[in-house]
């Protein structure tokens, strides 16, 4: 897995500076952005594990870009930190209820930004792997109706997974029966075809167990975790 992706937009360039040179030594990759509106672009282009954003800012302020952070498509649950001088109360309550995650209150200094990165990166992590995809290589059976449809599975994420099956049509409603290598656990699953391509299909989960969940969640770290030590 690589590097935290995050996403600074500060029209101050020395906070700027700062916050990109802070993070990127605790191993992040960082896109640094002093222009707001210019910030609304990447935003809806790229998907990035955490948003750094000052509430003070010409043209678009951090409350609009913050508006506009959960409704795009790749980032409207990715981690939000406003970035401010203000402290009020009412401020707070103002950008939590557009769901910002994190509140960083100015001046910033290396040990602030430090502690919070530290604080923040696990929550980060476990976001990201809501919709990663890791590879699995295994048997899978669909039941389709009274259908039976054999295949393998190709990937896998909390959500959902991809699939070589024959016969699986979009709007298909399946149960899909699977083995997670190691553990030997055996998830079972409904979902819904969401895709068919000539060879592959996407399935995604509309129902899965507490304890499958889990199994999943935990794959899917285990091969984060080994990933992020070849590299």
């Amino acid at each position: 897995m690589t590097a935290l992706k995050l996403l600074v937009v500060e029209d101050n360039a020395a906070s700027l500076e700062l916050m990109s040179e802070v993070f990127t030594s605790l191993k992040a990759e960082v896109r640094a952005v002093s222009d707001s509106e210019k910030a609304v672009g990447i935003i809806n282009q790229e998907r990035f594990d955490g948003i750094f954003l000052d509430l003070e800012m010409p043209n678009l302020s951090g409350f609009e870009l913050a508006r506009l952070v959960r409704k795009s498509p790749s980032n409207k649950s990715t981690p939000i930190i406003i970035v401010t001088g203000r402290d009020e109360r009412q401020t707070m309550q103002q950008v939590f209820a557009l769901g910002a995650t994190f509140f960083l209150q100015k001046p910033v200094d290396r040990q602030k930004l430090s502690n919070l990165f530290r604080t923040v990166s696990g929550g980060m992590l476990e976001n990201r792997r809501r919709y990663i995809r890791v590879p699995l290589q295994a048997e899978v059976v669909c039941m389709v109706g009274s259908r039976t449809v054999r295949g393998v599975t190709w990937n896998l994420s909390q959500g959902g997974m991809q699939v070589e099956a024959a016969d699986l049509k979009p709007e298909d409603a399946v149960r899909v029966s699977f083995g997670l290598p190691v553990s030997r656990v055996v998830i079972e699953a409904a979902g819904t075809v969401v895709w068919a391509g000539e060879k592959r299909q996407g399935i995604q989960f509309t129902n899965v167990s507490v304890k499958n969940q889990e199994s999943i969640r935990k794959y899917i770290a285990e091969v984060d975790q080994v990933d992020r030590i070849n590299r």
